[in-house]
């Protein structure tokens, strides 16, 4: 599918995500600057813990209000929320900090609770009859945007700027940068409310097959639960005495195997969505299995852009398959509900995590292998038996 082939109001939520995506540097930046100030690996789970605990049922709540207003306006709270998180992030210091980077991180969680609405707006605004095609470009435009900013930044954090003060102003920069992307959502994104979520003539909900799509997510949820990006910072900054630098570096390397991974999509049949989903899961099998071994920089490296190039591959046929299995009329409920299950699912896998980290610091990606390995059977047996139909 080419650029000029997208519809004008899906091209403006794609570049809306490719302004977006230097800012989720901070994803990173966060744990590492909480273990630079002194938390523990373990007390950096139990953090993500707690914060988890308080955000379970808003989700569906906020997707049922969210399914008779403007969706919109739910996209614009997200970088709001985002952006007073961030602040505070960077005014954490002194006797205060604790209570600063706690009540941020609150906040930012909040806002996680919108982000089925991301889904919810793709599924209304994207052409239906090419969701696997458009994915590949909803997923390339911000790999891009990342290769670009993320090195510059990694090596400016890492070497040059990298005290916890230099962190403190990155989250405040990103913190005053939401005012930017508000203003772009408010300009140029259109609004998507009640009267455009139709379900298509003919929609049957298929039960049996949303339960093996939500026996998928829960092993999804679990593999990539236990092994969540602190656990690689843990293992690359205090472990093999790197920086934020190589962190990023990883970050590139799988920014351009996605790129990669989103040309490879376009090339596969739709009818083999299930064997590819299938075959992105035993490429993350393969990245945990190597990163349980406690490689050395480099191979990991090479081994987290492998699992992500599978990501990209299987990624739109995931979506297409979702999408085609819920109702545009209750499209943000559903969505928030399995947000909702995916956050129940969560709810201890940050100080799980924290914990095997503690006895051995690449210990997680064991466990998360088991699910990664699972997944991908399930998905090759379900593939299996459409072709049979």
């Amino acid at each position: 599918m080419r650029w000029s082939e997208i519809p004008r109001e899906a091209k403006a939520y794609m570049i809306y995500h490719t302004l977006i995506a230097p800012g989720l540097i901070t994803w990173t930046l966060f744990p590492l600057y909480l273990m630079m100030t002194g938390y523990s690996v373990l007390e950096v789970g139990a953090f993500f813990t707690i914060v988890n605990i308080t955000s379970i049922p808003l989700t569906y709540i906020f997707g049922r209000l969210f399914n008779r207003w403007d969706i919109k306006k739910g996209l614009i709270a997200i970088d709001i929320l985002d952006g007073i998180a961030y602040v505070m992030y960077g005014l954490a210091k002194g006797a205060t900090a604790p209570l600063m980077l706690f009540g941020g991180k609150v906040i930012d969680k909040l806002s996680t609770l919108l982000y089925p609405l991301y889904q919810a707006y793709e599924q209304i605004i994207y052409p239906e009859d090419k969701y696997e095609e458009i994915f590949a470009w909803h997923l390339r435009l911000p790999e891009i945007a990342t290769l670009v900013s993320f090195p510059i930044m990694g090596y400016l954090l890492g070497y040059v700027y990298n005290k916890p003060e230099h962190y403190r102003l990155t989250f405040l920069f990103f913190g005053l940068f939401s005012v930017v992307t508000v203003t772009y959502l408010w300009l140029f994104l259109p609004s998507v409310g009640k009267e455009e979520r139709i379900s298509p003539e003919g929609f049957t909900f298929k039960a049996g097959e949303f339960k093996r799509l939500i026996a998928f997510e829960t092993l999804l949820t679990l593999a990539w639960g236990l092994a969540p990006e602190f656990i690689l910072i843990n293992y690359v900054v205090f472990v093999l005495k790197k920086t934020v630098f190589e962190i990023t570096l990883i970050a590139v390397a799988s920014s351009i195997l996605r790129i990669a991974g989103t040309y490879a999509s376009e090339r596969v049949p739709k009818n083999k969505g299930f064997h590819v989903i299938a075959l992105g899961m035993f490429l993350n099998a393969l990245y945990a299995f190597v990163m349980a071994l406690a490689p050395p920089f480099w191979l990991a490296l090479a081994v987290y852009a492998i699992g992500d190039f599978g990501n990209a591959l299987w990624f739109p046929f995931y979506r297409s398959w979702l999408f085609k299995l819920i109702p545009k009329e209750k499209t943000t409920e559903f969505h928030a509900a399995l947000s909702s299950y995916n956050r129940a699912l969560g709810l201890v896998t940050p100080i799980a995590a924290g914990a095997l980290a503690s006895i051995r610091p690449t210990l997680p990606y064991g466990a998360s292998l088991t699910f990664f390995a699972l997944a991908g059977a399930m998905l090759l047996m379900v593939g299996e038996k459409a072709k049979t139909r």
